[in-house]
This record gives structure tokens, C-alpha cells and sequence, in this order.
């Protein structure tokens, strides 16, 4: 694959994530409810009463922003905090019995989607794209955790190079002496 098939598969991955979040949103807005609150009930469907910590974790998410998520889904009578029995500073975020029938009619309306979107696509050029994304995501993943700055040519970049040439730079101007670091707009 030459450096152009390249460049564009980035921007076509991009391209589909971004149009098919922005689709799904339309398709579970008549229903009340956003595609990231689905998000967090889907997981905990999977794994109830997660510590609220843990979920911000395994969600890849800041723990400010769950917690406005918990929030809306805990007004709407969804989910509740509950405190853990060994340890009451840790709150579990825990299903209700009201989420049950929204989490299978969201279901329902996620396999409705995912079957609109794939509407003409063969079911074998499906299983390609999907073992090609798993594997994509491996590599990734994989990349996450040896992923060092230098590797990326980090120190080589000209922000870089301004930023560790500055503190020098003010010394020899005021003599040698450390001047104060003025940030710039």
C-alpha cells in the first residue's frame, strides 16, 4: 500500500467513525437517551456494579466527565451509586431494574443500525474489514504499551527543538542569569 492508500484509510476510518456516531445519535434520540449513556449501560450490562474508578478506566474516559454521565442515567432512574460493602469511600454503579427493558430495546435498535449500515456489503467483506480492524487494533494496542517519545521522532520536531533551545537562549541574553519563562499566547 503506497503513503497516499495510507493517509486515506486513516481518513476514511476517521470519516465512517465520526458519520456513524453522529447517525446512532439520531437513532437513539426519540428514545432519550445519548449514544455515550448507551455506552456506559452496554458496559455495565456486561459488568454491573463496577466501581465508578474502574468504569472511567475501562471505558477510557475522565472520571469528571462518567460522572456527569452517571448522573443523567442516575436521574432518569437507570442506575444507582451504591456504596461498596468492604470499603464505603469506593461508590458501584449499579443497574436497575428499569434500565433492563432499555438495555434490550437498545440492543434491538443497535443490531437495527448496524444492519442498516451494512446494507449491500457481502457477508465475507464484512469478516474481512472486521479481522482487519481487530488486527489493526492489536497493533495499536501493542504500540500503546511500547509506544516511546523518541521512537516518534519526538525530540526532532521544531516545537520541540524552540522549547529546549528557549531556557538557553534567555540565559545568554540575560548573561548567564535565569530569566523568567514568559509563556506565549
Amino acid at each position: 500500500m503506497d503513503q497516499d492508500q495510507e493517509l486515506r484509510l486513516g481518513y476514511l476510518i476517521h470519516d465512517v467513525s465520526r458519520l456513524r456516531r453522529t447517525l446512532f445519535d439520531k437513532w437513539l434520540a426519540p428514545l432519550g437517551i445519548t449514544r455515550s449513556q448507551w455506552w456506559v449501560l452496554a458496559f455495565l450490562s456486561r459488568n454491573d456494579g463496577m466501581p465508578q474508578t474502574e468504569l472511567a478506566l475501562e471505558l477510557d474516559v475522565g472520571k469528571v466527565a462518567l460522572g456527569a454521565l452517571i448522573d443523567r442515567l442516575e436521574e432518569g432512574g437507570f442506575v444507582k451509586r451504591a456504596p461498596d460493602k468492604a470499603d464505603r469511600r469506593i461508590k458501584r454503579v449499579v443497574l436497575t431494574p428499569r434500565s433492563q427493558s432499555l438495555i434490550e430495546t437498545l440492543r434491538e435498535k443497535s443490531d437495527a443500525f448496524n444492519r442498516s449500515i451494512l446494507t449491500g456489503i457481502p457477508k465475507q467483506d464484512v469478516a474481512v474489514a472486521a479481522h482487519t480492524l481487530r488486527a489493526m487494533k492489536h497493533n495499536l494496542l501493542e504500540g500503546v504499551k511500547s509506544f516511546q517519545p523518541e521512537e516518534a521522532g519526538a525530540e526532532a520536531t521544531p516545537a520541540r527543538r524552540a522549547r529546549k533551545a528557549a531556557p538557553a537562549a534567555r540565559r545568554s541574553a540575560n548573561g548567564g542569569a535565569r530569566a523568567p519563562r514568559i509563556r506565549q499566547a
